[in-house]
């Protein structure tokens, strides 16, 4: 494969218009290392097609702008809302999620045709202010989708034999060796926690509202893999006492002894199979895994809020996001954003006074509500830019083929 092409994945300054273009091209992109056939491969029914990715978010782009606010469009193809559409009931019936895979048509080059005639039509409604905050939906929304494309894929490839890498990088090395750690400390106290009314957010960042902190401290840097050799020597994955109930019947069940990916001293990467770099942070790890490690530490994770104390005013942009064809995998650095997703305690459940919004576009968060975990930060497969500090992502707790990790944390 060859190396993708270089991305700008900052857009401060742009116009919305322009934004909206550089996110297309960006998608495109991150899909240009991948033949039709690694484009089509589904792994697994958590992870969706590369090319289900590129054509799902021209379907956002036709169904909520082009349908409903360009008099006269048609849709490009009246079968393919059936095959991409993702989740929205009110959108109507839908191709099973589990069997994306099995869509070798349309062709890897007919979805990239659909795209170029989506932008086209796009371009006549990217001027009219009250369209601006679906439009700014849709770009979020692909942003979004261009992390997934890349941990799908790398889920596909390394479920490969062969172990090919998606694109080639530079050797994965840390800046220098992690730390020991130190500890952001908090007085506690009531914080305003969520998204106010300025710039954007999704619907789940909201409603802002108070939240009371006892005293604790977070720590300055991720936990490593050095870190979580030791908790495997140590015999972590063979303690019940370190694991919740649910935890310890995932590991026993599904034989897990490291993280994903992990196989010795090598891991599995994007750019294929790699040393493993003690020093950089651990990812690619399940909530039941964090909150062992944790409790092993004699620590615990971080509540959302807790985690948002601390980011509050810090850069959400900085730390090692996705900027292009690198190595998009974990190194380190001394930012609360980027490396890996951060797992927290907190269940994700609507804020009070939250209420989803009307019609189809409602659908996008609310309704995942239940059983789910807030992470918070952003990865090295977030789009720069993408994430701030009320951002709340969010899995199951057995999921970890995200770039996931964990943040320790403590009460004072």
């Amino acid at each position: 494969m060859e190396a993708a092409t270089s991305l700008s994945g900052a857009t401060r300054g742009l116009t919305q218009a322009d934004r909206f273009r550089v996110t297309r091209r960006q998608s495109e992109a991150l899909a240009a290392p991948l033949s039709d056939a690694d484009a089509t491969i589904q792994s697994m029914p958590d992870a969706s097609p590369a090319k289900w990715h590129l054509a799902h978010t021209s379907w956002f782009f036709e169904t909520f702008l082009l349908r409903d606010h360009l008099e006269g469009y048609s849709r490009y193809d009246e079968r393919w809302p059936y095959l991409f559409n993702s989740y929205y009931e009110a959108e109507g019936a839908r191709h099973a999620r589990a069997a994306r895979g099995m869509l070798s048509r349309p062709s890897l080059d007919e979805v990239l045709a659909w795209r170029a005639h989506v932008d086209e039509a796009m371009a006549s409604l990217l001027d009219r202010p009250e369209l601006e905050p679906l439009i700014e939906l849709g770009i979020q929304h692909e942003q979004q989708h261009q992390e997934l494309l890349l941990t799908d894929i790398k889920h596909a490839l390394w479920s490969n034999p062969l172990g090919p890498g998606y694109a080639a990088a530079p050797p994965i090395t840390s800046p220098a060796p992690a730390a020991a750690m130190e500890w952001h400390r908090h007085p506690g106290g009531i914080m305003r926690a969520g998204h106010d009314a300025s710039g954007f957010a999704f619907d789940n960042e909201g409603p802002a509202h108070r939240a009371l902190l006892e005293p604790f401290a977070l720590a300055d840097r991720l936990v490593s893999n050095r870190d979580w050799s030791e908790f495997i020597a140590d015999g972590g994955y063979s303690n019940a006492v370190l694991w919740l109930s649910d935890g310890w019947s995932w590991v026993q069940r599904e034989g897990i002894d490291s993280p994903l990916y992990w196989q010795g001293d090598k891991h599995f990467t994007l750019s294929g199979w790699q040393d493993l770099d003690p020093d950089a942070p651990v990812t690619h790890i399940s909530y039941y895994e964090a909150d062992a490690f944790a409790t092993w530490a004699g620590l615990r994770l971080p509540t959302e809020f807790e985690w948002e104390a601390i980011a509050q005013g810090k850069d959400a942009s900085a730390g090692n996001q996705l900027d292009g064809a690198g190595a998009v995998h974990p190194i380190g650095s001394e930012s609360l954003f980027g490396d890996c997703w951060q797992w927290t305690r907190s269940a994700y459940l609507p804020y009070p006074r939250f209420r989803p919004a009307a019609g189809a576009v409602g659908e996008y968060n609310g309704k995942f509500m239940s059983g789910q975990f807030v992470l918070k930060g952003a990865s090295c497969a977030t789009p720069r830019g993408h994430s701030r500090a009320t951002y709340r992502n969010f899995f199951y707790p057995h999921q970890r083929w995200q770039f996931t990790g964990l943040r320790l944390a403590k009460d004072l």
